[in-house]
């Protein structure tokens, strides 16, 4: 998870929540929008990690093979 994903989730709640309780809705949306950009961040950032360690594995054993 990275700092940007969880600032952008920590923002938006926060827009979310004062938007709410002023009753302005385009400001509540916008919260939810930028939580969220924050979780999608999130997810890209797990699949970018998942795919780098599966090409390290499969480098690894092909050296392991050599």
């Amino acid at each position: 998870m990275s700092f940007a994903s969880k600032k952008d989730q920590v923002k938006g709640k926060v827009n979310e929540t004062v938007g709410k309780i002023t009753n302005n809705d385009q400001q509540e949306l916008k919260g939810k929008a930028q939580a969220a950009t924050g979780k999608a961040k999130e997810k890209l950032d797990q699949l970018a990690e998942n795919v780098a360690e599966k090409v390290n594995e499969t480098l690894d054993q092909r050296h392991k093979g050599e």
